[in-house]
């Protein structure tokens, strides 16, 4: 008996096992006409799956479901498939690599994707910020990993390079524009490097990159409930038209959004987008336009200023890997933009390279949902200025105008969030 695979066409767990089959030589069968809500129905299918999902794969000893545990199994078929790698080390890693496939790369699409489609959890745009800011965080830990390698393990395509490729595949061509995935550029190339094979061609086709995140679906109307034995009508005192309209209007009113936080402060008489007006316009003369006029806006009661050092500059040995670090970081404080300002420092001639920064917020501490929602905070130590100390407000002077040296060493590069 052939191997039989049960699913649907163009489904991206299907696409596992078929990848892995065409780089094993093992031959497996995709059922024609499968028709998802009829033929995973049948009896004979639950009893390979009793779940009823999709893709089950059909063997001599029995059905085999869960689209990883699938590819495993159609890899392993070949003794010493390369796929698994070569040594002890290498197999581990495309198991680490797999599984972040599945909890990172496929949860955090689902959690994007799902809603938008109507599938699942209802769509809520505060949950919809906090799925791509978890999806950003995975995407950002990829983007390091490949900025230094072609292959997710070894050199040369493992089943890792398959799962996590079809697990990215749906993301890609559903929902992750060319805007959204030019912020990872070492992700981009891998991906579209990894499609182009002619084994995931020959099973993929012709892959495209979506043009526009998918519209919100319409919340789906229940259908209408059989008519029954008309009751006996029970006289209602009906309500004054006012009062009706009233409770309409209460009843159909959306919640409100919660605040931010840090919009119940009081108000501030610095305004910090002027700041960054100040800032971005500055050309000439920057200590004596830009500089001055910082410190004649900023507002102690308001504001707090920051300094932050990196915690393992031990291991910034690399110019670009440190520099994608330093921008991914930037690109999660997106949630803060409204609150705060900053400057990061690279700072070294040569590795390992140093990375300092300047941050302002609104209020008197960091913002905790900063702290909660951005991991790369703990990477970092963070130190209140004291502007009372001419040292440290000097510091301060230095760091928004990028000087040069800083602090004895040239500076690799500055960025700028504002």
């Amino acid at each position: 008996m052939a191997l039989v695979l049960h699913s649907g066409a163009g489904n991206k767990n299907a696409y596992k096992a078929l990848i892995a089959a065409e780089y094993s030589g093992v031959k497996v069968e995709l059922v024609k006409d499968f028709q998802m809500g009829v033929s995973n129905k049948t009896p004979e299918f639950l009893k390979m799956n009793p779940l009823g999902k999709i893709p089950v794969l059909e063997t001599p000893e029995g059905g085999i479901f869960e689209s990883n545990a699938i590819a495993r199994y159609v890899t392993k078929l070949k003794a010493d498939n390369p796929l698994y790698g070569s040594s002890l080390i290498e197999y581990a890693r495309i198991e680490q690599w797999m599984d972040f496939g599945a909890t990172e790369i496929d949860a955090g699409l689902a959690r994007w994707l799902y809603p938008r489609l109507g599938f699942g959890i209802p769509y809520n745009a505060s949950m919809e910020e906090f799925a791509i800011n978890f999806f950003k965080r995975s995407l950002d830990a990829l983007n390091t990993h490949l900025a230094n390698n072609t292959y997710l393990v070894g050199h040369s395509v493992t089943l890792a390079d398959i799962v996590v490729t079809c697990n990215l595949y749906m993301g890609f061509s559903r929902i992750m524009t060319k805007a959204f995935t030019s912020a990872f550029p070492h992700v981009e190339r891998y991906f579209w490097t990894m499609v182009n094979q002619p084994n995931f061609k020959k099973v993929m086709g012709e892959v495209k990159q979506a043009d526009a995140v998918p519209p919100v679906a319409s919340p789906k109307k229940a259908a209408a409930p059989a008519k029954e034995a008309k009751p006996k009508e029970v006289k209602k005192e009906t309500p004054p038209p006012a009062k009706a309209a009233a409770e309409a209007v209460e009843e159909e009113a959306p919640k409100p959004k919660a605040k931010n936080p840090l919009d119940l402060l009081p108000p501030s008489k610095m305004v910090l987008d002027d700041w960054k007006r100040l800032y971005s316009n500055t050309k000439t003369n920057f200590r004596e336009v830009a500089i001055k006029g910082f410190w004649d806006m900023f507002d102690t009661e308001g504001y707090s200023l920051w300094f932050c050092e990196y915690k393992y500059n031990e291991e910034n040995t690399v110019s670009y890997v440190t520099l994608n670090k330093v921008g991914g970081f930037l690109q999660r404080m997106d949630l803060v933009r409204k609150y705060a300002f900053g400057k990061m420092l690279i700072i070294g001639g040569t590795p390992p390279f140093k990375v300092k920064g300047l941050w302002i917020f609104r209020g008197q501490e960091i913002p905790q949902f900063v702290m909660d929602e951005c991991y790369d905070m703990e990477l970092y130590n963070w130190t209140k200025v004291d502007i009372s100390d001419e040292v440290q407000k000097e510091r301060v002077n230095a760091m928004i105008e990028d000087q040069e040296p800083f602090e004895g060493e040239p500076l690799l590069d500055a960025k700028c969030f504002k």
